[in-house]
């Protein structure tokens, strides 16, 4: 799939990532979460090599077989499916960082589980997530994940598998001599958009598109962010909405495929920051279930916009990791249903407990589920004080 050169150079630039990604450097010895699925291993390995080499204490962990999850939620009790191993807790206190290598052997396998197990995992296992969040505001931990190429993900996106390993090897820079200086460029022009956007004092944004009227409010003390090393590829700009203040309809035009469930033409219509109707034209129950998952499920938690002059990403993946970083003729915006990211508070991250999160409405749920849209589009902004600028439009951001 790709040459030992390009897995050693797309090591390096899960190292960058990772590095990036904390807010204080590693040290000798420090535990890093190696997860992956088994059509990864190739990167797996040379990503352990580079880690022991960096004097990291490497925790490789194989996810799930499609096979073993389906044994999972198809025949596991509710005492199995929320049962959480010994040690999981205390690996969680202890890591310094996580990467996560994707490679699914099959996209549509949860097709005939219940979508409530499903739920019931993801809630069960939410403060495993929390304390990674929490080590992560008081700069102890970092992450970051990519996507390698499998013959399903190719499948579910129409391309060949040759195309799609393309795509990737296009998206990540890894054709580039040296992929991690390319980054660094990436880095310093998403580095200059978010201080203009974080420049204008925004009340709201109003997102436009065939498909789309809704209204999003940024919310108090909040920070842009984007191509901060958690994701590769990454081309977002992004935050954590007031999910209270948002109003209208968001339409997603691309697919998405989540938890072995394909759906197409998610139709939200969102009053007083609840998605109150959800339509789809493919996999609609399914949608429901997930906004019903837990009391912040169907409200949002993101906010993104892509610039196609950033990302060269130019194919629907079935990916949630490129597809939300949709670069095309017209860029995308997305949004997620679901948790909030924390890190988009602009102020002490270590002071952001519980009170003060549900305080400034960071939405907590089990649930984070991206919906892509990738229409011709203007947002304009709402200033604080009266009049408005647009902010993105044709593709581009016009800050």
């Amino acid at each position: 799939m790709f040459s030992s050169a390009e897995l050693e150079k797309y090591a390096r630039t899960l190292w960058w990532g990772l590095t990036t990604a904390r807010t204080s450097p590693y040290k000798p010895g420090d535990f890093i979460l190696l997860r992956f699925d088994q059509e990864a291993t190739p990167l797996a390995e040379a990503v352990y090599d580079l880690l022991v080499s960096e004097g990291m204490v490497p925790v490789p962990r194989q996810n799930l077989t499609p096979g073993m999850e389906v044994s999972f939620y198809g025949k596991g009790s509710d005492s199995q499916i929320k049962a959480i191993a010994p040690g999981d807790r205390e690996l969680m206190q202890n890591l310094s960082g996580l990467i996560s290598l994707i490679a699914p052997a099959s996209l549509t396998h949860l097709a005939g589980c219940d979508p409530a197990k499903i739920g019931m995992a993801a809630v069960a296992r939410k403060f495993l997530r929390e304390i990674m969040e929490s080590r992560e505001q008081t700069g102890d931990f970092g992450w970051t994940l990519c996507a390698y190429p499998t013959q399903e993900q190719a499948r579910c996106a129409g391309l060949s598998l040759e195309e799609y390993a393309a795509q990737i090897r296009q998206a990540c820079f890894l054709d580039e001599d040296d992929p991690v200086a390319k980054w660094r460029q990436v880095h310093a022009e998403v580095t200059r958009v978010k201080k203009a956007l974080g420049a204008l004092e925004i009340e709201s944004l109003r997102i436009e598109s065939a498909g789309c009227d809704l209204t999003v409010t940024p919310g108090a003390e909040r920070r842009w962010l984007g191509v901060s090393g958690h994701n590769i590829p990454s081309f977002e700009v992004f935050l954590s909405p007031d999910w209270r203040g948002t109003e209208g309809v968001y339409y997603a035009d691309q697919p998405s495929y989540r938890s072995g469930n394909r759906v197409e033409g998610v139709r939200l219509v969102f009053k007083e920051g609840r998605a109150v109707e959800a339509t789809a034209s493919e996999g609609e129950e399914f949608v429901k279930k997930q906004l019903a998952m837990d009391a912040g499920a169907a409200q949002l938690g993101e906010f993104s916009l892509t610039d196609r002059r950033h990302s060269r990403i130019g194919a629907f993946m079935a990916s949630t990791l490129y597809d939300e970083n949709y670069g095309g003729a017209q860029g995308n915006c997305h949004v997620a249903v679901g948790a909030s990211y924390s890190d988009t508070y602009a102020g002490d991250q270590s002071t952001l407990d519980a009170a003060r999160k549900e305080a400034l409405g960071f939405n907590d749920s089990a649930l984070h589920w991206d919906l892509v849209n990738t229409e011709e589009k203007t947002v304009t902004a709402r200033l604080k004080g009266g009049g408005s600028t647009v902010i993105y439009a044709g593709g581009e951001f016009k800050v």
